[in-house]
């Protein structure tokens, strides 16, 4: 027999909602109490969510705050970095070149989104809260103990000691509005027979790349661009690849062409670090070429042609005169067994531009023809390969799409359409390229998301201390 119940209820001292709760069970204990308190629910537990949350209930200590996770709290937070936590980036400061870096959203940030709470605000803050940084050469900020749980713990810790609620292996299945001043929740517990029903004053939608905040966003009328995975590895079709799995260059130039673009793309040439793997090829080379091309390469079922620069600081001609030099110089050599040094290459990708070449490893410096030579040159400063697919960044996983920016107030993170709804993180069509950028995207919409709400909280609050006044007056 199920029994539906009415109720207020207290999930924590500090937390009253109106809940209406199904249960397989008759047997329901129920503490009644009238919620005066203004109040907020976090859909989604991840960095934009936690730190939201602790903001707002840190500008209005009487704001009741609920974060509903599906999953783990935290998690893409744990796995990031290796499992280090790549908290933000050290070396974009300045809110220009810092907006360059995303893809989707490099034209709306340069405003004053990064300058309300920067990279440097997000390491004081960690900083104040006795997680020291470190800022490593390529401007990655890890935690000094490189390990996330020191950030893991930081937030949850703090969100704890302020009274936030944190509940997880919750669903939000529903949502609407109650005489366009509340919302109401329907949150399910799919693991057993659990309906709840939450009237709320405000929601904040911090659900990542996750189809539960694109429908909370949809049924309150956004829209949506369709998201799109972004920063993802390149699957490449030469077999012999897979034998210089673990190589790595620490500059090339990679260029990305697409058989439907016809127009010039800077973004689809970028110059970065390498890393060949046993699929294909990866690094922050071909990571930012996979967010900038995230929809034409997604258009194009991820197929497409990389061209690779592995001299990008010396000019073909050099590159030939090089060579050249070489074969004069060390006639009597193995090709196998000897190349150049200014090309700074790993020996076993020497032997690979051999092979690839059609040349035989034991011949000498001394019989290769200058027309070989010039191939070699041409190799090294255009080697083409083709693109069967995307592979997974393990580090990172990251969405294109979600809602438009335009339908979201940056100076607020409210909703245009709709009054006392937030967004903020990855749930909105903003995206970076890999080295901290999207966790400082979560950071700063939170921070605005939750300084909004906990202003709004305070002048409830306010209102509602000076109404009681009034009434116990009147009542005298």
């Amino acid at each position: 027999m199920e029994t539906t119940l009415h109720f207020y209820t207290k999930t924590s001292p500090s937390f009253p909602f109106l809940l209406t709760k199904r249960f397989s069970s008759t047997h329901v204990s129920c503490l009644s109490n009238q919620a005066s308190s203004p109040s907020l629910v976090v859909v989604g537990g991840g960095p934009a969510g936690l730190y939201a949350s602790i903001r707002a209930k840190s500008l209005a200590p009487s704001l009741n705050v609920l974060v509903i996770e599906k999953g783990k709290l935290l998690s893409k937070v744990k796995i990031s970095g290796g499992g280090r936590c790549n908290v933000t980036n050290g070396h974009f400061f300045e809110t220009m070149k810092l907006a360059e870096n995303y893809p989707r959203g490099h034209k709306e940030l340069r405003g004053s989104f990064f300058r309300r709470h920067g990279p440097q605000d997000i390491m004081r803050w960690f900083s104040d809260h006795g997680i020291p940084l470190k800022t490593e050469n390529d401007g990655r900020v890890f935690p000094i103990t490189d390990n996330s749980a020191s950030i893991v713990d930081c937030l949850l810790n703090e969100a704890r000691k302020l009274g936030v609620v944190l509940q997880t292996g919750k669903t939000v299945t529903n949502i609407s509005l109650i005489n366009e001043a509340k919302f109401e929740l329907k949150i399910e517990k799919r693991t057993i027979n659990f309906v709840e029903q939450i009237e709320t004053n405000f929601v904040l939608v911090s659900t990542g790349s996750s189809p539960q905040g694109y429908s909370i966003a949809s049924k309150l009328g956004h829209s949506l661009i369709e998201p799109n995975p972004s920063l993802f590895t390149f699957k490449i079709a030469d077999q012999n690849l897979a034998n210089l799995s673990g190589v790595s260059f620490q500059k090339v130039r990679a260029k990305l062409k697409l058989d439907h673009v016809k127009r010039n793309i800077p973004e689809l040439t970028q110059i970065g670090p390498l890393l060949v793997t046993h699929w294909g090829l990866s690094g922050p080379v071909i990571l930012k070429l996979s967010a900038w091309a995230a929809r034409e390469l997604f258009q194009s079922n991820y197929k497409g042609e990389l061209l690779v620069d592995f001299t990008p600081d010396i000019h073909i001609e050099d590159v030939k005169s090089i060579l050249f030099q070489h074969k004069d110089q060390l006639a009597k050599n193995k090709i196998n067994n000897s190349f150049p040094l200014q090309f700074e290459l790993p020996k076993r990708f020497w032997r690979f531009l051999i092979d690839k070449q059609g040349l035989d490893g034991e011949m000498y410096w001394a019989t290769i023809s200058n027309n070989n030579l010039n191939s070699i040159a041409l190799l090294l400063k255009q080697c083409s390969f083709e693109v069967v697919g995307k592979g997974q960044f393990k580090d990172e996983f990251v969405t294109a799409g979600g809602v438009p920016l335009s339908e979201v107030s940056l100076s607020t993170m409210e909703s245009k359409k709709c009054r006392n709804l937030f967004f903020a993180g990855e749930v909105l069509n903003v995206d970076g390229v890999t080295g901290g950028f999207n966790f400082q995207n979560a950071w700063t919409g939170g921070y605005i998301a939750g300084s909004t709400i906990g202003e709004l909280a305070s002048n409830i609050s306010h209102e509602n201390a000076s109404n009681q006044i009034l009434l116990q007056n009147n009542n005298v």
